[in-house]
């Protein structure tokens, strides 16, 4: 595993140097989107809908639209003016029992490892936990946002599970739920019965992504069976090309089709140049003695120091 983040616990006067690696991964199938004809990645394009053009990246801004239809936006000038956490301390504000924790806060879960000349004050914390049945509730920045998180043990790991702000879980406000509904003793016993006989303890491991196993098998069964073809090698453009290429591209373009009609009809060339001649022949004339005058250009003599 890779630390994406390295600070300290801190609770009272004790300091626990520890660095922070992802708890979970996820281990799903992914696809592209390409052509079904001839298996090209299909490119999005970031346009703007007032006019039309395609946006460049750093033409972008972030829009707010206010309830009342007003659009206000924020460049980086803004976002950077914002106060930003950046601390690396994971600062304990208080010890709560386990009991109280709505699991629908629950974001993220992170393991914690100490570094090596903390393991002891890694280890107390971690037992203090386990024996008083409570877990820790914390700030941390991460990512330069700070957020609310539990330190709580899993084994011998202790784990940072950050949470969900309290305006952050919605409420259930189902009108069916405040129907009076009448159950009947015998109705709550059978249920209670049926709860009991299919009562086991939890074990992750007894359970199984079937639909990723179906979709792997699929994916190795067309394989097996010729339904696969070369990826296609993306067509590289190269959006660094100036002006003078484009406008050099542009005239080999043009005296290549040129090219191609002079072969295509001679006689046009030569009544052309035959009338070229006649023109040279007229302006021999006018200088009187029949000879063609030659034009020579006079240079400026350079400038010695």
């Amino acid at each position: 595993m890779r630390a994406i983040w390295s600070g300290a616990v801190s609770f009272g006067l004790v300091s626990v140097p520890i660095k922070v690696y992802s708890a979970t991964t996820n281990h799903d199938v992914r696809f592209h989107q390409v052509h079904g004809a001839d298996g090209g990645r299909i490119r999005y394009k970031r346009t703007c809908q007032v006019c039309g053009e395609e946006v460049e990246y750093a033409d972008i801004v972030k829009g707010y639209e206010t309830p009342d239809g007003e659009l206000i936006t924020l460049d980086e000038n803004d976002l950077n003016s914002l106060p930003v956490a950046t601390g690396h301390e994971i600062d304990v504000i208080e010890f709560v029992p386990a009991d109280q924790i709505d699991p629908l806060l629950f974001d993220k879960s992170y393991f914690l490892e100490p570094e090596t000349k903390a393991a002891k004050p890694y280890a107390l914390l971690r037992e203090a936990l386990t024996e008083t049945d409570r877990m820790a509730v914390v700030k941390v920045a991460l990512r330069q946002r700070e957020t609310i998180a539990l330190l709580r043990v899993r084994g011998k790991a202790i784990v940072l599970q950050t949470m969900l702000w309290p305006d952050e879980v919605r409420e259930p406000e189902f009108d069916i739920l405040d129907t009076d509904v009448e159950l009947r003793p015998q109705e709550l016993q059978m249920a209670s019965s049926l709860v009991e006989s299919m009562g086991a303890d939890f074990d992750p491991a007894d359970f199984h992504d079937d639909y990723r196993d179906a979709v792997v098998e699929l994916i190795e069964s067309k394989k097996e069976h010729g339904d696969a073809r070369p990826a296609p090698a993306a067509e590289k453009h190269d959006d660094g090309a100036d002006s003078m290429s484009d406008l050099l591209s542009a005239l080999q373009a043009s005296v290549d089709a040129a090219r191609g009609s002079k072969s295509e009809s001679p006689k046009a060339g030569s009544s052309k140049a035959g009338s070229s001649k006649a023109g040279s022949s007229k302006a021999g004339s006018d200088t009187g003695d029949g000879e063609k005058k030659t034009t020579t250009r006079k240079r400026t003599p350079r400038k010695t120091a």
